[in-house]
């Protein structure tokens, strides 16, 4: 059994611009994946809305269903593939076939069948979870466990992991409306394909750089023969089938089947640490603590997918220029940018306050991040509020402000938990705690569509109901950032010196 985690002495790396040289192509590598998650993502429920239910907004509730279902498993996934990377293939092995599963599923979504279509997701699930959790275990193998370039590491892949966003609607949205020459939403089975290229050229930068990596997330010795990838092969056509059977049938009742896997990995992490002592097990107990917290802030932040969609659609004043409309589907490019433009300003911040020793902990920064997400939904409920035109529209700007301050609060918040998982968990175990870690938002996601589901009600979104549901978020997320700013100090005694 190997243990392929990060280790007090990583590999002597050549460095380029003050990181360990293939820190950049792992960014690379998932600038393509996420070009190819965040295609699928903006075009997802207006495809089902639009090809499903030929444009009703009755079909809103049904495609905020697909949505979260398809967003939490994508991350619940994750668990699994952590696990087979820990125990079984490596993490190299691990991610080249999540991404050869995840492209042929991507083209398998163009197809119009509705069944058809849920077992290209079901691909696209299962190959995620063998290639997400995996790539940013590998960036934290890049650095000592004490280098202090870690958590700027981290952002730096964060990144990356947005220019592939900001990219994503931007481009296929363009591709859906010219390619074709009609109205964009019959043409979103482009995106998908788009999307499918995206992540052979993923795969392919992978194939090819993995040689800088010297070794790290490669299968011990022992385990170097190909029969352990024919198993994991294997396993990957039985997840398939089961996978669609979820998505098809029970994705209403996966919010009990995602709490159940929460609750299995955290023993299993917990049962691993008790091993190591009882500082490891408070290390274990502050990360699910802050991983609860993250359920909440993923909760609200997915309605981008959702409810955010439905509102740029059929609320928001999208006219500019004289006729010009603005896509929907632009709005989704909104977030990454600002954190492209963001993430440089936060990262410097952070060092800033380090150097002074004022830097916030690693829960307090989780605080910031869910007291910012609910500004953006403050902003929201003004417009609803006040804002409203002769037509029923409130103004372009909010939502994309909103934008920008949910993008504030992600940025104290997500690169800075990966950096955490890395960090707290137990070194054996830290593919599993990183699907643990994207579980958390897996139940968030899914959670996401019930409250999407609950706005958009039986007959579509209104200006009524949208200010109920935002104004209901706004005040969970600021209650509960404000919560964790007040009881950081007692989970910085659990992380024992951790920062």
């Amino acid at each position: 059994m190997s243990d392929n985690n990060a280790t007090p002495s990583s590999p002597n790396y050549p460095q380029l611009l003050g990181h360990p040289r293939p820190l950049w192509m792992l960014f690379m590598t998932e600038f393509w994946e996420r070009f190819a998650f965040y295609s699928v993502s903006w075009a997802l429920a207006l495809y089902v809305v639009a090809h499903f239910f030929n444009g009703s907004a009755t079909g809103q509730a049904w495609a905020a269903t697909i949505f979260s279902a398809y967003t939490a498993l994508i991350y619940a996934s994750s668990i699994f593939g952590g696990y087979v990377a820990d125990r079984i293939i490596g993490y190299q092995r691990s991610i080249l076939l999540g991404a050869l599963v995840m492209a042929a599923g991507l083209f398998v979504v163009m197809l119009p069948s509705r069944d058809v279509f849920l077992i290209g997701l079901a691909m696209v699930i299962v190959g995620n979870g063998l290639f997400k959790p995996n790539i940013s275990s590998m960036v934290g193998q890049l650095y000592a466990r004490d280098d202090p370039r870690r958590d700027r590491g981290f952002t730096l892949f964060y990144m990356g992991i947005n220019g592939g966003a900001l990219l994503a609607p931007l481009l296929t949205g363009w591709m859906a409306g010219y390619f074709t020459n009609t109205p964009l939403q019959q043409n979103y089975r482009i995106v998908f394909g788009a999307a499918g290229v995206g992540m052979l050229l993923s795969l392919l930068w992978f194939w090819f750089g993995r040689r800088s990596l010297q070794g790290v997330g490669r299968p011990a010795p022992e385990a170097e023969g190909l029969s352990r990838v024919a198993w994991v092969v294997l396993g990957t056509v039985v997840a398939v089938p089961l996978v669609y059977l979820l998505l098809a049938f029970v994705s209403s009742g996966l919010s009990w089947v995602l709490g159940l896997l929460f609750v299995v990995v955290a023993v299993v992490l917990l049962a691993e640490a008790a091993r190591q002592g009882r500082v490891q097990v408070d290390r274990v107990v502050a990360m699910l603590i802050i991983f609860a917290f993250n359920v909440l802030f993923w909760m609200f932040y997915f309605q981008l997918g959702t409810s955010f969609n439905f509102l740029a659609e059929n609320l928001v004043d999208r006219k500019m220029f004289g006729d010009w409309v603005f896509p929907t589907g632009w709005f989704q490019s909104v977030s990454p940018l600002a954190i492209i433009v963001l993430a440089p300003v936060v990262t410097m911040g952070w060092s800033f306050f380090a150097a002074r020793d004022k830097e916030p902990s690693i829960p307090r920064k989780f605080g910031l991040g869910l007291v910012f997400n609910g500004l953006g939904f403050a902003v929201l409920m003004y417009a609803l509020a006040h804002l409203l035109n002769g037509q029923g529209l409130i103004p372009f700007w909010p939502l994309a402000l909103c934008y920008v301050l949910q993008t504030v609060g992600e940025l104290c918040l997500s690169p800075i938990g990966l950096s955490m998982v890395t960090k707290l968990a137990p070194p054996r175990l830290v593919g599993l705690a990183m699907g643990g870690w994207f579980l958390s938002l897996a139940v968030g996601g899914q959670l996401s569509g019930l409250l999407a589901g609950y706005i958009s009600g039986a007959s579509g979104m209104t200006a009524t109901s949208a200010l109920s549901g935002f104004t209901f978020s706004f005040w969970l997320l600021a209650g509960a950032g404000v919560l964790l700013l007040l009881v950081a100090p007692l989970i910085n005694k659990l992380m024992h010196g951790v920062k």
